[in-house]
């Protein structure tokens, strides 16, 4: 793999890219990029947890309750 970088090193720019980009050990785009991906589970897990207490607690029993009352005749 080395030899194929050393090999297009000199002949394009596209090489001497990639070889700094090889030689880069810093890691922070990719430390950067799996904190982005966890914050990002973590919200929609909230959400989701939020939205399933509010469907659980609010919507569904107003939703039972209006149907009831809609086809309770007798009332």
């Amino acid at each position: 793999m080395k030899k194929l970088f050393r090999r297009n090193q000199g002949k394009d720019c596209l090489g001497k890219k990639m070889a700094a980009l090889l030689k880069n050990k810093r890691g922070s785009g990719y430390v950067d990029q799996a904190v982005v991906i966890l914050i990002a589970v973590v919200l929609g897990a909230l959400l989701l947890a939020g939205l399933y207490a509010l469907f659980g607690d609010v919507v569904l029993p107003e939703i039972s309750r209006r149907i009831q009352e809609m086809f309770n005749y007798a009332g």
